[in-house]
């Protein structure tokens, strides 16, 4: 059994560790605010672009004059999958759900006989797809400490793009998390090329007509749309990020404070063992006289 004296040395490093911890999820909570603010801020312009384009592909007189991001290469084979995650840990199950869904897409595809390319944006996927399907993967991206931006997704998104126009693959596909509330964030994967359009939008917005033509303005559109799509996924893996570290970090210190009373209470139980065998031993040693 542990001395008094160790258990006080224990117990000061839980306390140290639950003030890490108290203090990681205050500053979480605070960034965690404006980061659901961007990604709330992104969605109506992603959602926006994605009508448009359902618009213009609606008005296209034939797939022979779509763009080729749009109308697709008509081949199936090869896969790239762009799996965003956060640089950093002590975020609950966050990064990990992400990664699983990854893994889960990557062995459903080689098993149907796919040829499949990852691509990672953050260490965390990164370091834990390396492991598994490190063969397969390709590139890797950092994203750092600050919020996402277009500057930052640009050279991501023209890498997929040149890949595409160059027949390295058939399809794209970016698998990241989807911020829904501080509690509840889903791994969701969404096909970028070809891009999907939504019947629904291009049956409410096909009667407009667009100067110059369609496709002029979808060459120009769909890579824009690209880019717009993995800033949209960055910022929502960030306010997620956020709210599972908050969320970690609040149940780290509440279980320090458990263990602390558990330790707590240890210790004065063994201390008032030790003070009860020196009183016996005080008292036997007198009788004994």
């Amino acid at each position: 059994m542990a001395s008094v004296k160790e258990m006080r040395v224990r117990i000061a490093a839980v306390k140290s560790t639950q003030k890490i911890t108290k203090a990681m999820q205050m500053v979480a909570a605070a960034k965690l605010r404006r980061a659901q603010s961007n990604a709330e801020n992104a969605r109506p312009y992603a959602t926006r672009m994605a009508t448009v384009i359902a618009s213009l592909a609606a008005g296209m007189s034939g797939a022979a004059d779509a763009p080729l991001l749009l109308a697709g290469n008509g081949q199936d084979k090869r896969h790239l999958i762009v799996v965003a995650t956060s640089d950093r840990g002590l975020a609950g199950g966050f990064n990990s759900s992400v990664v699983r869904a990854a893994r889960e897409r990557i062995g459903s595809l080689l098993g149907e006989g796919k040829d499949v390319k990852v691509i990672t944006i953050g260490r965390k996927g990164r370091d834990q797809l390396r492991r598994t399907h490190g063969r397969h993967l390709i590139e890797s991206y950092e994203l750092g400490v600050k919020a996402a931006t277009l500057a930052l997704v640009r050279p991501i998104a023209e890498k997929i793009i040149d890949m595409y126009t160059k027949g390295e693959v058939d399809v794209v596909t970016l698998i990241s998390s989807r911020f829904k509330s501080v509690v509840t964030q889903t791994p969701t994967a969404r096909q970028l090329i070809p891009v999907v359009v939504d019947a629904e939008d291009a049956k409410s917005t096909a009667f407009y007509d667009y100067e110059p033509d369609e496709a002029t303005i979808l060459e120009t559109l769909l890579p824009q749309n690209i880019a717009v799509q993995i800033l949209t996924a960055l910022l929502e893996n960030q306010a997620g990020f956020y709210a599972s570290q908050m969320t970690a970090m609040d149940n780290a210190t509440r279980n320090a404070g458990d263990l602390i009373k558990a330790l707590t209470i240890q210790m004065n139980r063994t201390r008032q063992a030790q003070i009860t065998k020196e009183l016996i031993e005080i008292i036997s040693g007198a009788a004994a006289v």
